[in-house]
């Protein structure tokens, strides 16, 4: 039950994170987001560190989280794209749709095998992101009939910026579940290297060293504080319990990017939409009681 929780508290840090990213991306070069978002993660996770820390970590547990950091920044640029060209309840659904599954066959690949009340879940929770996901597609087409071709496309721009995203995300979910907990926070401290890697690496590549000002500045600052919390609480998360169970919880992320962008930014939740967060509530039910027993 301590594993639902966690995975559970982390898919809201993700999807606060998502939010603030998004917002700040309309007005900001997401390379200068992603850095500075980068950085203020990274003080996150030293702060924390002292304080579930061992006193030596492997080598192969820094490896597992440097590539886990890799592909969270990875999947962040393509995330933050695809917000930036479609809307938010597109790309972000359709992230965690991808890194769900990746997650669950390389969990069952390692051998785990939850129960089926938690099976039950998992393959409800699929349905219900893509429930959530295809009804933002409707509400474009209904929204735009007059500019069809042109809302096609970025449709399609943001769907392929989700998948990419969550193909990263996958890699992030499972460098820290492979990196084991034998080494207190290490492993995140690594993936926060990594991540700073990738976001400096990205930088000198389009030679944007500049950070983002005024409102864009304090949303990617929350985006990477809340990114921080995320990443810490699926570390503890999976190793109280299945990576199968944990992923697919902490996908469930863009529901708290949905409803934020209703209260802040008031998009609309359609009956396909809120069907999909219903279905969502069932699967973490049924993980929720199968992890328990």
């Amino acid at each position: 039950m301590l594993a639902v929780v966690l995975a559970l508290a982390s898919a809201i840090g993700y999807g606060g994170s998502d939010f603030a990213a998004g917002l700040a991306s309309r007005s900001a070069p997401v390379i200068q987001i992603t850095l500075l978002a980068s950085v203020v993660s990274g003080v996150v996770v030293a702060a924390a560190l002292p304080f579930a820390a061992s006193p030596g970590p492997n080598g192969a547990a820094l490896a597992w989280g440097f590539v886990a950091g890799l592909g969270g920044t990875l999947g962040a640029f393509a995330l933050y794209l695809g917000f930036r060209n479609a809307a938010f309840s597109v790309a972000g659904p359709l992230s965690a749709v991808a890194s769900a599954g990746f997650s669950v066959l390389a969990g069952l690949l390692y051998g785990e095998r939850p129960t089926t009340l938690a099976l039950t879940g998992i393959v409800l929770a699929l349905p219900a992101i893509v429930g959530v996901s295809v009804s933002a597609g409707g509400e474009a087409e209904a929204d735009a009939a007059p500019q069809e071709a042109a809302a096609g496309g970025r449709q399609r721009a943001g769907v392929v910026y989700g998948l990419v995203a969550g193909a990263c995300f996958a890699l992030l979910f499972i460098g820290l579940d492979r990196a084991g907990s034998g080494s207190g926070l290490w492993p995140v401290a690594a993936a926060a290297a990594g991540e700073l890697a990738a976001a400096l690496v990205a930088a000198v590549a389009v030679r944007s060293f500049t950070l983002c000002g005024g409102r864009a500045r304090l949303l990617a600052a929350i985006a990477g504080a809340g990114g921080a919390g995320g990443t810490i609480l699926f570390f503890f998360a999976t190793h109280q319990g299945f990576l199968a169970v944990t992923a697919v919880l902490t996908s469930l992320y863009p529901a708290m990017t949905i409803v934020l962008a209703r209260t802040v930014l008031g998009e609309r939740l359609t009956g396909l939409r809120l069907a999909g967060l219903g279905l969502a509530g069932v699967c973490v039910s049924l993980i929720a009681v199968g992890s328990a027993g």
